[in-house]
């Protein structure tokens, strides 16, 4: 997952685009993965566990969990990974350029 991440945020450096993670993983876990996986986008602690308030929040009952919101902050895509996720993401740069919604 992180690699598809990596290439998402460097292939719309130049985009209206921000991955934003959220970890419920204990805080010395997170950091570790941080610099392990080479993550570069801002990513949220969320207390070290499943129950922190940021999943309580967005309903997350499942790890991971995507959401894709558009610019005006609607989540117009849940569950999407891969190719899926970069079609949504496309989607939604797309309507931007294109001053629709």
């Amino acid at each position: 997952m992180y690699p598809h991440e990596r290439s998402l945020v460097a292939r719309l450096a130049d985009k209206p685009f921000a991955l934003i993670g959220v970890n419920s993983d204990p805080k010395d876990r997170v950091k570790s993965a941080m610099d392990r996986e080479n993550i570069t986008w801002r990513s949220f602690w969320d207390g070290g566990s499943t129950n922190g308030p940021i999943a309580a929040a967005w309903n997350v009952s499942g790890w991971p969990t995507i959401y894709v919101l558009d610019h005006k902050g609607v989540i117009r895509f849940k569950g999407v990974r891969g190719e899926a996720m970069d079609k949504a993401v496309d989607q939604l740069l797309a309507e931007i350029e294109g001053g629709e919604r």
